[in-house]
């Protein structure tokens, strides 16, 4: 690490600069705009630069280390304790360096302009999905007000408003039929959207290969793949499984005092939607063994037999942190699902 830190707040037009030679002593303080902070950048001799891991930090970071510098993220949720009177930019620029002495906090690798990519269409795809549940919420709940029922699921939901729309004898009321119109319109628009972005992401998964060997994962499908891969990053920063499904909020919440040790429920301190994701294909995975007659490999056996111990929902949790576990070994040894289970069990 170099004999000087740089630490940054950023901001979206004026970021605050805090220069230091020695711990615990601001040597120099600036107040940049962004081009003076790109000038900046090239004129310093190279320096540990350290910012929050915020919407921008990755730009900058990208950019500060075709510069020479050295570049640590801190998660913002970390700095925060150490900003320890009244919140201003000089106090979080001051709060970082003190912060980065602390060793305990583990850094956020700068993400590639591939892996932002990849996290945009997520969350992109995400928003639209908010917004198509939200849409079809409201049609079944105005439907239901006026008694037309509508079968459970999404997919029922558009034949049924267009054969109301259409039939003129259907009942539904005159003035409301435009308005019904147009929301079936904006779902379909919606679901054209989704899938265009679905395909987007299986164009882009065909040329990772990190990708295609965590789809070989039970209960891993491309969503999932393709989102650790952009929210993770390197994953060699995990020094086992354990920690990366630490990472994820999937391991559970200790409160230990002397000889007392209590495991409660998951800490769910980690990124809700790979969460969501994981304990979604857990689901799936358990699910299908349970349909499934005859004899079940060794994943699929401990999840049945979780799910009598501790009902599904349980199950479902504590078989996503077991995929968070092998989507580790599997991405660390750069090896198929099949091969990394026949050399554990070799």
């Amino acid at each position: 690490m170099h004999s000087t830190t740089i630490a940054v707040d950023l901001a979206k037009s004026v970021f605050e600069v805090a220069v230091s030679q020695r711990p615990g002593k601001v040597a120099e303080r600036r107040r940049l705009s962004r081009g003076q902070f790109s000038r900046f950048l090239s004129e310093r001799a190279p320096a540990t630069l350290v910012m929050e891991a915020c919407g921008t930090a990755h730009y900058w970071g990208r950019e500060a280390g075709a510069r020479g510098h050295q570049v640590v993220l801190l998660p913002p949720h970390v700095v925060r304790p150490y900003v320890t009177r009244n919140k201003t930019d000089g106090a979080d620029a001051k709060g970082l360096l003190e912060a980065l002495r602390n060793e305990a906090i583990r850094p956020v690798p700068v993400k590639s302009v591939e892996q932002q990519v990849l996290s945009g269409l997520h969350r992109v795809r995400s928003a639209w999905m908010a917004t198509r549940t939200a849409r079809l919420n409201t049609l079944r709940g105005l439907l239901r007000e006026l008694g037309f029922a509508i079968p459970v699921g999404a997919g029922p939901v558009l034949p049924h408003v267009w054969g109301l729309v259409s039939d003129v004898e259907s009942g539904v009321p005159e003035a409301l039929r435009p308005m019904l119109a147009e929301a079936a319109r904006e779902l379909g628009e919606l679901e054209a959207r989704v899938r265009q972005v679905e395909r987007q992401l299986e164009g882009m998964a065909r040329d990772s290969a990190a990708v295609t060997r965590l789809r070989t994962i039970p209960g891993v499908g491309l969503l999932t793949a393709t989102a650790l891969v952009a929210f993770v990053g390197d994953v060699a920063r995990f020094p086992s499984g354990r920690h990366l499904a630490s990472y994820l909020g999937l391991t559970p919440r200790e409160s230990s005092s002397g000889l007392q040790r209590h495991l409660g429920r998951i800490s769910k301190r980690g990124d809700p939607y790979l969460r969501m994701l994981l304990i979604h294909g857990a689901r799936s995975v358990l699910c299908h063994a349970k349909r499934t007659q005859g004899t079940h490999d060794r994943l699929r056996a401990w999840a049945l037999e979780r799910q009598q111990a501790r009902g599904h929902n349980k199950a479902a949790v504590a078989l996503a942190n077991k995929l968070a576990r092998i989507a580790w070994a599997v991405w660390r040894s750069e090896r198929g699902y099949a091969a990394t289970q026949e050399e554990s069990s070799t």
